[in-house]
């Protein structure tokens, strides 16, 4: 269940990112005074610290570690989700920096795990619709430096981390529409209906990063081989020379025609390809910081003109999921240019800051717990009634953060 991203302003926290899923993230809520877990240290086993996290439901949705505490160094984290149908999900954070997480944690399934490299320093445990939400999580030893050189040096490095946070995204894309899939292979509406809901944020996240990829022997105009079409055409944009194709194929299916037939089988086969070619393609990507913040509006503007609007998901309403998926992607790309641009500017840095905490709490009073995706359905109703305010604070944020694409290209 994907739910907003919280603010960490004015939280210091430094840390070592010596990690295989490293992540540049926005920012989460400042931690609480405490953890949960015991006061004693995490112990080691297998040449990393243990820490054990159990999600469930008893009398109420929590979140439970074990150890609050660690010493720096390599540290596992393994995920139970014992029986909480309210959270999802688990991040580990330090600032603005998601340093691992786990998403789709359904209860029963088997416990899952991210092994994290950490230096000294204070961290949250954020998990999404629990209580606590977050959590202070202690790492005793040596802090990391602050990152040095030049602003253009500092650029490039975060640029560097986003292309990781990139690939992750993808993988986990091709992971969750290989379980679509395998759902509507077998005719099971609702598991087809939950795997949907659960496929899309990955790509919202990175959308801005794949528009515009064509396959070899196609032409640019040709949506036949363009495969953000391909993945996620709407119905507002149908091409009748090439006709429905990907997850909004499959969507109507579900939603609309309420069955899977022969044809849904053939949308999902076709969508899992294409999601393959699309891996391929991210694992070659390189960026300028420039691409980071033209890319974080980018995604903003998809917010406005297909989100708030209802038009990316006009089946399953779902739209909300969306917005929270851009969001994040565009928090993404802001953060890891952060630490740069802090050199550059502070003062547009802390205005932004502040601007996408601002989106956070407009889009919070719409999160459900009980709805598929974790937000109210985004239908006409709904968007007569709060799609306005939306809007308007979106359009408050975009408009300092398409400052930022010159500021970081022109930068020595």
């Amino acid at each position: 269940m994907l739910r907003k991203r919280r603010s960490l302003l004015g939280l210091s926290i430094a840390t070592a990112l010596t990690v295989g899923m490293t992540a540049c993230s926005a920012p989460a809520t400042a931690p609480s005074a405490a953890g949960s877990g015991s006061d004693d240290a995490a112990p080691v086993s297998n040449g990393a610290a243990q820490v054990a996290i159990t999600l469930s439901n008893d009398g109420g949705d929590t979140c439970t570690l074990d150890h609050a505490s660690a010493a720096a160094g390599p540290v596992t984290f393994t995920v139970t989700n014992a029986s909480s149908t309210a959270i999802t999900e688990v991040e580990l954070q330090s600032d603005l920096k998601i340093i691992g997480e786990k998403e789709n944690l359904a209860p029963g399934l088997p416990s899952s795990s991210f092994t994290v490299t950490l230096s000294g320093g204070t961290y949250t445990v954020y998990c999404p619709g629990g209580q606590p939400e977050t959590q202070q999580f202690t790492v005793t030893g040596e802090a990391a430096a602050a990152p040095t050189g030049s602003a253009a040096q500092v650029l490039t490095a975060g640029t560097t981390e986003y292309a990781a946070w990139v690939v992750t995204q993808a993988e986990d894309l091709q992971t969750a529409v290989s379980t679509l899939r395998k759902a509507v292979d077998a005719g099971d509406l609702d598991a087809a209906k939950t795997a949907y809901v659960r496929a899309r944020p990955f790509y919202e996240k990175i959308e801005s990063d794949v528009e515009g990829f064509v396959l070899s022997g196609y032409a640019v105009d040709d949506n036949s081989g363009n495969l953000d079409y391909l993945i996620d055409m709407r119905a507002s944009s149908l091409d009748d020379k090439v006709g429905w194709s990907g997850f909004h194929a499959v969507e109507r299916s579900l939603y609309k025609d309420q069955r899977i037939t022969d044809e849904t089988k053939g949308y999902a086969a076709g969508l899992e390809t294409n999601v393959g070619r699309l891996v391929t393609l991210v694992k070659a990507l390189t960026y300028k910081p420039e691409d980071l913040a033209n890319g974080a509006a980018s995604l903003l503007e998809e917010v406005q003109a297909n989100k708030i609007t209802g038009e990316e998901e006009e089946f399953s309403h779902i739209d909300l999921v969306d917005f929270a998926s851009n969001l994040e992607g565009a928090k993404q790309a802001f953060a890891c240019l952060q630490p740069g641009l802090e050199k550059i500017d502070p003062e547009l840095t802390a205005e932004v800051a502040a601007q996408f905490a601002s989106v956070d709490k407009a889009l919070a009073p719409y999160e459900d717990s009980t709805a598929a995706g974790g937000y109210i359905p985004w239908t006409a109703a709904n968007r007569a009634t709060h799609a306005k305010g939306l809007s308007q604070t979106v359009l408050a944020l975009q408009q300092p953060l398409q400052r930022i694409a010159e500021k970081v290209a022109t930068a020595n």
